[in-house]
This record gives structure tokens, C-alpha cells and sequence, in this order.
């Protein structure tokens, strides 16, 4: 029989919270699911620190779904390496994208019509960010450390580099 830390009250082995107070009681370790029968609520652990609570592989997907902005805040909020690079990846990959969108964007008000050299850089440019963007998402959804050539080493050194 264990006993709550904070309020003092008895806990049944294998329970994760207190009944009377509610506050943890430490990470609940059962040999099968035969050994202590649950009697109320299933819960599970909460998730280590450092880490944003999934999967390192839907959190290394979700490192691209909005492009450099979600690779920033899960390089702020996941410790893991792999969530890291894929984070830092992102940014890198995405980051350039846009700046490189910004410039054929500014340089389309410039030209002479709609059909300009400007306008078809743009659309490759856009047709390039989709692939990237699905290609990397689907590589980091199955778990590949997939290397964008040029992004990579960058990525790598910002991935290493920053300590939250």
C-alpha cells in the first residue's frame, strides 16, 4: 500500500492518481493487465519532459504541416533529436522558400504581364514547395531521417545548437 504525497491518504498500488486529492502518484508499472484490475478510469502516464507528447514520428510530420512556422515551435518545444532536425529541417527548407516566394512575388508587379518570366519562376517555385512539403511530411511520418541536400547540414548544426 502506497500513500499520497501530498495529502497523505492511502492509494491502491497501480493507480496513477490520488482518489482523494487527485495529484499523481508516480508512473504506474503492471506486469499484465491481469495483475491489478482497473476499476475506474484508464489512465495513462503523462508524457516525459522535453517531449510535446507524440510520437517522434507524428511529431516529426507535424514539423512540416505549416511550413517553417511549426518546424520553429516544435524545435522550442521537443528535446528529442529526431523531432529536432526534422523541426529544424523545416525552417531551413521552408524558410527559403518563402523568401524565395517573396522575391518572385515583388519581382511579378514589376514585369510586363501575366505570362513573365517572374510568374513562371513562381509557379515552378509553388509546384516545388508542394512536393518538398509532401514528400517530407510522408519521410518523417515513417520514421526516415530523409536529407534535403543543401538544407540538411544547416539543419543539423541548428538542430545541435539550440538548447531550450
Amino acid at each position: 500500500m502506497a500513500f499520497c504525497a501530498k495529502c497523505g491518504s492511502s492509494v491502491t498500488d497501480g493507480i496513477a492518481f490520488c482518489p482523494k486529492c487527485g495529484s499523481p502518484t508516480g508512473p504506474v508499472v503492471m506486469s499484465s493487465p491481469a495483475a491489478a484490475p482497473v476499476s475506474g478510469p484508464i489512465v495513462t502516464p503523462m508524457a516525459a519532459s522535453g517531449t510535446s507528447g507524440l510520437a517522434e514520428n507524428v511529431a516529426g510530420l507535424l514539423c512540416y504541416v505549416l511550413g517553417w512556422l511549426t518546424g520553429l515551435i516544435f524545435l522550442l518545444i521537443d528535446k528529442r533529436p529526431f523531432v529536432r532536425f526534422h523541426a529544424a529541417q523545416s525552417i531551413v527548407v521552408f524558410g527559403a522558400l518563402f523568401i524565395l516566394r517573396m522575391v518572385f512575388w515583388f519581382g511579378w508587379f514589376g514585369s510586363w504581364g501575366l505570362f513573365s518570366l517572374w510568374t513562371m519562376l513562381s509557379v515552378l517555385l509553388s509546384l516545388v514547395t508542394l512536393v518538398a512539403w509532401i514528400v517530407l511530411m510522408v519521410m518523417a511520418y515513417q520514421g526516415k531521417m530523409f536529407e534535403v541536400p543543401v538544407a540538411a547540414g544547416i539543419a543539423k548544426s541548428i538542430a545541435g545548437s539550440v538548447k531550450v
